[in-house]
C-alpha cells in the first residue's frame, strides 16, 4: 500500500475523485495468498533439503523427494484454500438468503433491527427515522447494511480459483529455488546444503519485504521475520534427520 503525500490526498479527497472512486468496482488482492504459498514451498522443500543432509541421505534423495512434496503440497494447499474461501463465500450466501427470507416475511422486525442498530450510534429522532427510511426502501442495501452490521461479514467479490491459483504459482516457484543446487551434480553435498541455504534466506527475506511493501510495513523488520521462520522450521528439519540418522544408524552417503 502506497504512501500518500498531503497535497496528494487533498486533491483525491475532491468530490468528483471521491465519487469516481466510489464508482469503480472493489478490487481483490491475493497478496496474502501468494505470501502464505510461497513461504510454505520455501518451508516445505528446504525443509526437506535439511533432513536429507542432516541425516546423511544422497541429494538424489533431496531432489525427489523434494519435487514430489513440491507439487504434491502445493496442489493440497491450493486446494485446501480454494474450499477456505468458497465455504466463505457459501457462508455469506447463507446469511444473504436469511436476511432475504426475514425481509420477506417480517419487514417490521427487520426495519426495527435497522432502528435500534443506527439508535446505538447516536441518530435519533426525524433524523434516525430518515435512515431507517432509507435504507429499508433499497433491498440491496438493506441486506449489506445487516450483513455488516448485525453479522460483521462483507459480499465478496474475491475469486476461490484466483486464490488457489496465487497459492499454487507463488508455492511452486518459490520452493524450486531451494532445490536448484541439488540439480548440479558436480558440487557435493555439503556445497549444495550451503547454496541451498543461502537461497532460501534470500527468498524468505525477499518475501517478507514484498509483503511490507504491499501492506506498508517497515522492510527490514519484516524480512527478518521472515527470515526467521523459514530459517527455525528448516532447522527442525535439519536437527531431526540428523537424530533419526543415529537412531537408525544410516550410513553417511
Amino acid at each position: 500500500m502506497r504512501k500518500w503525500s498531503t497535497e496528494e490526498l487533498h486533491r483525491d479527497h475532491q468530490p468528483t475523485r471521491i465519487s469516481e472512486r466510489l464508482l469503480r468496482p472493489r478490487k481483490t488482492q491475493n497478496v496474502s495468498d501468494a505470501v502464505l504459498g510461497g513461504i510454505d514451498g520455501c518451508v516445505t522443500t528446504f525443509a526437506v533439503v535439511s533432513g536429507v543432509v542432516g541425516a546423511g541421505l544422497p541429494s538424489s534423495v533431496a531432489l525427489i523427494l523434494g519435487f514430489a512434496n513440491l507439487f504434491a503440497d502445493g496442489f493440497s494447499m491450493a486446494v485446501s484454500n480454494f474450499e477456505s474461501q468458497r465455504s466463505h463465500q457459501d457462508f455469506i450466501d447463507s446469511i444473504v438468503r436469511s436476511e432475504e427470507t426475514h425481509i420477506d416475511i417480517v419487514p417490521e422486525g427487520e426495519q426495527e433491527e435497522i432502528r435500534q442498530i443506527f439508535s446505538r450510534k447516536g441518530f435519533e429522532g426525524e433524523t434516525l427515522e430518515a435512515i431507517v427510511s432509507t435504507i429499508t426502501e433499497d433491498r440491496s442495501l438493506w441486506i449489506d447494511t445487516m450483513l455488516s452490521e448485525e453479522h460483521g461479514v462483507q459480499r465478496t467479490s474475491s475469486s476461490p480459483w484466483s486464490s488457489a491459483l496465487a497459492t499454487f504459482s507463488a508455492f511452486i516457484a518459490v520452493g524450486t529455488v531451494p532445490l536448484l543446487p541439488f540439480l548440479f551434480p558436480s558440487l557435493d553435498l555439503q556445497e549444495k546444503f550451503i547454496i541451498s541455504a543461502g537461497l532460501s534466506g534470500v527468498m524468505f527475506f525477499l518475501i517478507g519485504m514484498l509483503k511490507s511493501l504491499a501492506f506498508n510495513k517497515p522492510l527490514i523488520v519484516s524480512g527478518f521475520r521472515t527470515l526467521l521462520t523459514g530459517g527455525t522450521a528448516a532447522g527442525l528439519a535439519f536437527y531431526t534427520g540428523y537424530l533419526l540418522r543415529d537412531i537408525f544408524g544410516v550410513a553417511m552417503a
